[in-house]
C-alpha cells in the first residue's frame, strides 16, 4: 500500500483533516505576563495552517500547572480571548487546531503562583526551571484525594475553555513526567490509597481526566498524549509497563479522536517495554488511531505509516524552521535546517 501523506484523513465522523501531517506541540514561553497569547503567537500559528493540524503548546490549566515563564494559560477570561484570535487566524486559512491541556506536577514552581506543588507523592526532582535556572525544584505536596478532585474538574473546564476559544478539540497531556504521566510511574507515584500500587489504582487519574473531558466536550474533541517509554524527570521502573498495559486496555472503549506516543527519539528501545520502541509498543496495545512522533522525516514517517506502525505523523522542529513545511515537501523543496537559536523567537 502506498500512503499519501498529503491526502485528508478522516479523524471521526466530526473531524477530518486535510492531511496526515500534524504540527507537534512546541513550548515557546511566548505569552504574556499575564499567560495571554500574544500577536506574534496568532502571526506564527497562521502561518502553519497547512498542517493537517495544529497541536497548540502545552497550555496551563490553572495557576499551579505552571514550571515555565511565559506558558500560556486557559483559565482566564483574557487567555481566551486570546486563544479566540489563534484560533480565528488558523480558521481563517483553512485550519485545525486541538489545545494541549497541561499541569506540570512536581516541576512546577511556586515562583508563578505561590503556595504548594502538587504531584502524586512528595517525591521531588533534581535541577532548575528552565529559562530561569537560578530557581530550584522544590519538595512537591503529596495531592489529597480533595486534591485530586479539583484537578480533575479543572482538567474539564479547561476543554470547555478551549472549545470557547474556538479549538477544534484538546489533546490531554499525559507525557513527558508531567502531572499526569507522574500518577502512571513507580518512581513518582508511591501512594497507597486507590491512586497507587497497583496497575488499575496507578492508571485512575488519567481516565477520570479522560472521562471528565469527554463528558465536558465530546470523545470526538478528546486526545491524550503518553510516553511509557520517555523517562524525562523519572526514574525507569520495569514495573510500569503493567499499568500502560491495563491504561491502553481502557482506553480502547473511550473512543479517542486519537492517542498521541510522546517521544523525543522513536527509534529508541526500551527494555522496560520489551525491548520495543514507542510506536511498536503502542501500536501493539491500542487499536485506535495512533499518531507517531520522534525525530521523524517526511519520508521515514510516509514508510513507518505504510508499515501501520502509526496513522498520523507529529513533525516539531522543523515546523519551527519551515513554516511552510507542507509546501515545500509537497512541491520537493529544501527545507531550512532547525537550530537552536530559532527558539529565541517566533518565525
Amino acid at each position: 500500500m502506498t500512503t499519501d501523506l498529503l491526502s485528508p484523513f478522516k479523524l471521526n465522523d466530526s473531524i477530518e483533516l486535510k492531511n496526515r501531517v500534524l504540527m507537534a506541540p512546541l513550548t515557546r514561553c511566548m505569552s504574556d505576563d499575564n499567560l495571554v497569547p500574544t500577536q506574534a503567537m496568532v502571526d506564527y500559528y497562521a502561518r502553519r495552517a497547512d498542517a493537517g493540524l495544529i497541536i497548540s503548546e502545552a497550555t496551563i490549566i490553572r495557576p499551579d500547572a505552571q514550571g515555565y515563564p511565559n506558558t500560556p494559560g486557559l483559565f482566564t477570561s483574557e487567555q481566551i480571548q486570546g486563544w479566540k484570535k489563534v484560533t480565528d487566524a488558523v480558521h481563517a486559512k483553512g485550519g485545525k487546531m486541538f489545545a494541549q491541556l497541561w499541569h506540570v506536577g512536581r516541576v512546577a514552581h511556586p515562583h508563578f503562583f505561590g503556595g504548594d506543588v502538587l504531584a502524586p507523592s512528595a517525591i521531588g526532582v533534581e535541577g532548575t526551571v528552565p529559562r530561569m535556572r537560578e530557581l530550584t525544584y522544590v519538595t512537591p505536596k503529596a495531592a489529597t484525594i480533595e486534591d485530586i478532585q479539583g484537578l480533575i474538574t479543572d482538567y474539564a473546564k479547561a476543554a470547555e475553555n478551549a472549545i470557547e476559544a474556538g479549538f477544534d478539540g484538546v489533546e490531554i497531556h499525559g507525557a513527558n513526567g508531567y502531572l499526569i504521566d507522574q500518577f502512571l510511574h513507580f518512581a513518582a507515584n508511591q501512594r497507597e490509597d486507590q491512586y497507587g500500587q497497583t496497575p488499575e489504582n496507578m492508571s485512575r487519574f488519567a481516565l477520570e481526566v479522560v472521562d471528565a473531558v469527554i463528558a465536558a466536550i465530546g470523545a470526538d474533541k478528546t486526545a491524550l498524549r503518553l510516553s511509557p517509554g520517555a523517562y524525562f524527570n523519572m526514574d525507569e521502573d520495569n514495573r510500569d509497563k503493567a499499568v500502560f498495559d491495563y491504561l491502553l486496555a481502557a482506553l480502547e472503549s473511550r473512543h479517542l479522536a486519537y492517542l498521541h506516543g510522546g517521544i523525543f527519539d522513536d527509534s529508541m528501545r526500551f527494555a522496560s517495554l520489551e525491548d520495543k520502541t514507542t510506536s511498536e509498543y503502542l501500536r501493539s496495545a491500542y487499536k485506535g488511531t495512533l499518531v507517531g512522533v520522534g525525530s521523524y522525516t517526511f519520508e521515514s514517517a510516509k514508510e513507518s505509516i505504510e508499515n501501520d506502525q502509526f496513522d498520523l505523523i507529529a513533525i516539531g522542529r522543523p515546523f519551527i524552521a519551515n513554516p511552510d513545511y507542507i509546501s515545500k515537501v509537497k512541491n520537493g523543496e529544501a527545507l531550512t535546517p532547525y537550530s537552536d537559536e530559532m527558539l529565541a523567537e517566533l518565525i
